[in-house]
C-alpha cells in the first residue's frame, strides 16, 4: 500500500472522482496551515485511484497477506473503522443468526455491547475476577470460562478481552484449550496488543496462544492512524468468507488510504526492527516504573496485578499508578496534569491514573512525566472526592440480564429520575470512559449500588458519554 501510494504521487495521477478536495487543491489555506498539504495529497480514492476499478494491482490483498505473515496468522483483514468494526464482524461471523448466544467476558468494551445490539446475539456473561480491596477486576480464568461453557453448552463461541486497558492479560492458551475441547472458537479482543507479536518479553500474542480470531487496534500501541485496525484468523472453526462478508456489511465503502498505508508501514517497521524497538521500549518502561514508584504516595501497580487469583500476565508499558494514599481522586489528578502541565493520561478512575507508554517514548518523555507527577504530588492535598464516590462490591455491580440488549435498546423506552430507576430495565449503555467498560448494559435490571456509583462518580469527575441525560438526572429504561 505504501509503495502504491508513492507511485500514485510520482506518476502525478489525477482523478475526476472523490475526494472532492483534489489532493488538497481546493482546501482552504487556513486548513492547510494546520493539517498540512501532504495529508490531503495522500488522501486518494482506493479504487479507482490508488488501484484500478477492478483492483488488478491487488495492493490491499498483498498488504494483508504480508501482515498475516508478520504475525503468524493464516489470514488478516484491514479495517479503517477501528477495532469497534472488527470485533462486531467477528461476533456476527461466529454467533450471528444463532440461538445459543456467545460467551462474553463482562469486562468487555462498549463496542462489543454495540455488537450485541446490532446482531441480536444473546450474551452469556463470563464473570471477571474481583480484587475487592482495590476495586479492580481481572480477566476471567480458564476455570471460569469452563464453568460458563458448562452452563451454556450451546453457545457459538467465546469472546474475551486481553490485554485489558490496564495492561492485565488473560491466560489465553488455557482459555483457548477449554473452547477447543468443545469444538468452539475463541475471539480475543486484543485491541491493546498490536505490539505483542514482536518481542518475547511482552505478553503472549493471541494467535500464538491458540485464539481463532484476534482483533487489534494498531493505533493504540503501534504506529497506525486513529481508526487503524486489523483482525486475524487461523484454524477452521470460523468461516473466512463469512467473516469477510460480515466485515463488508459494516465497513465503509470509502476506506481511507492514509489509514491503510500506515498499517502497511507499521508492519514493515516491526518485521525489520521490532525486536530492537521494543528492547528500548521495555527499558524505558522500567525506568518510568522505577522513578514513579519513588514518589511518596504513588504506588506503581505490578505484583498485585499478577498471580493465581489475579491476572496471568502484564504489559509493563501500561504504567498503572495507585494514588489513593494521597487522598486525591484520579479524576482530580488527571485534571491538574492537563491544566497545569499539558499532559494527558490514558485513563483515570476514583483512585488510579494510567500512563500508557509506547515504543515512541524515551528517557526525555519519561522525565517529563515523572517531573509532572512530582510537582502534582508536592501540591496535592487530600479532598473528600474519593470518599464521596461510592464504589459498590461485585454483588451490586453484577446486574441481572433480563432482556436481549437489542430488544431493550430498540423497544419502547422512557426516561425516569435516577432515584426511581432501581428495579427498572436499562435501555441504554452507561459507560465510564475511558476505559469504556459499561457499568450498565441495555437489558440489565438496574440496582441501587450501580446507580449510586454512577451518580457519585459523575458528580466528582467521571465521564459518561453514553448517557441520554448528560447530567445523569434521568435514566433511559424500558417502558412499562
Amino acid at each position: 500500500m505504501l509503495e502504491a501510494l508513492a507511485d500514485y504521487q510520482r506518476l502525478g495521477r489525477y482523478g475526476f472522482t472523490p475526494p472532492g478536495h483534489r489532493q488538497g487543491r481546493g482546501v482552504d489555506e487556513r486548513v492547510l496551515a494546520v493539517i498540512g498539504r501532504d495529508a490531503f495529497a495522500s488522501d486518494v480514492l482506493a479504487a479507482p485511484g490508488l488501484d484500478d476499478r477492478l483492483s488488478h494491482g491487488g495492493y490491499l490483498a498483498h498488504a494483508e497477506e504480508l501482515m498475516a505473515d508478520a504475525v503468524n496468522a493464516e489470514r488478516t483483514y484491514f479495517s479503517t473503522c477501528g477495532s469497534s468494526l472488527s470485533v462486531k464482524a467477528a461476533m456476527m461471523a461466529v454467533a450471528g443468526g444463532g440461538n445459543g448466544g456467545l460467551l462474553v467476558a463482562r469486562d468487555c468494551h462498549k463496542s462489543i455491547v454495540a455488537g450485541l445490539i446490532f446482531s441480536g446475539v444473546q450474551p452469556r456473561w463470563i464473570t471477571p475476577r474481583w480484587d475487592i480491596g482495590r476495586h479492580f477486576t481481572h480477566p476471567p480464568s480458564p476455570a471460569q470460562v469452563r464453568r460458563a461453557w458448562d452452563e451454556n453448552p450451546d453457545a457459538a463461541g467465546a469472546l474475551i478481552v486481553s490485554p485489558s486497558p490496564y495492561g492485565t492479560c488473560a491466560d489465553i492458551e488455557g482459555i483457548a484449550r477449554v473452547c477447543h475441547e468443545r469444538g468452539k472458537p475463541l475471539i480475543v479482543d486484543e485491541a491493546w496488543g498490536a505490539h505483542l507479536p514482536f518481542h518475547p518479553d511482552l505478553p503472549t500474542w493471541a494467535m500464538d496462544a491458540g485464539a481463532d480470531v484476534c482483533v487489534v487496534s494498531v493505533h493504540k500501541m503501534g504506529a497506525g492512524f486513529e481508526q487503524g485496525s486489523v483482525f486475524h484468523l487461523q484454524g477452521d472453526l470460523v468461516d473466512p468468507v463469512r467473516l469477510r462478508h460480515c466485515a463488508d456489511l459494516l465497513m465503509t465503502t470509502s476506506p481511507n488510504v492514509l489509514i491503510y498505508t500506515a498499517l502497511d508501514g507499521w508492519r514493515r517497521q516491526m518485521v525489520q526492527q521490532g525486536r530492537e524497538i521494543f528492547d528500548n521500549a521495555l527499558r524505558t518502561a522500567r525506568q518510568a516504573r522505577t522513578e514513579l514508584d519513588r514518589i511518596p504516595g504513588i504506588e506503581v501497580m505490578e505484583e498485585d496485578l499478577l498471580g493465581v487469583e489475579a491476572s496471568h500476565d502484564l504489559d509493563r508499558l501500561q504504567v498503572l499508578l495507585d494514588i489513593s494514599e494521597t487522598g486525591v481522586s484520579g479524576y482530580e489528578a488527571d485534571a491538574w496534569l492537563r491544566n497545569n502541565r499539558r499532559i494527558d493520561l490514558g485513563l483515570s478512575d476514583h483512585r488510579r491514573l494510567l500512563a500508557t507508554l509506547s515504543f515512541a517514548d524515551d528517557a526525555g518523555t519519561v522525565e517529563t512525566l515523572v517531573a509532572a507527577m512530582r510537582e502534582w504530588q508536592a501540591q496535592a492535598r487530600p479532598s473528600d472526592s474519593p470518599q464521596k464516590i461510592r464504589v459498590p462490591g461485585p454483588d451490586e455491580l453484577l446486574l441481572e440480564t433480563t432482556m436481549l440488549p437489542r430488544d431493550a435498546f430498540f423497544g419502547p423506552t422512557e426516561m425516569v429520575p435516577i432515584g426511581k430507576a432501581a428495579g427498572r430495565i436499562a435501555a441504554e449503555q452507561l459507560t465510564p470512559y475511558p476505559p469504556g467498560i459499561p457499568a450498565v448494559i441495555p437489558g440489565e435490571r438496574l440496582g441501587v449500588g450501580v446507580l449510586d456509583y454512577l451518580r457519585t462518580g459523575h458528580d466528582h469527575g467521571m465521564n459518561l458519554p453514553d448517557a441520554s441525560d448528560p447530567e445523569l438526572q434521568q435514566i433511559r429504561v424500558v417502558a412499562g
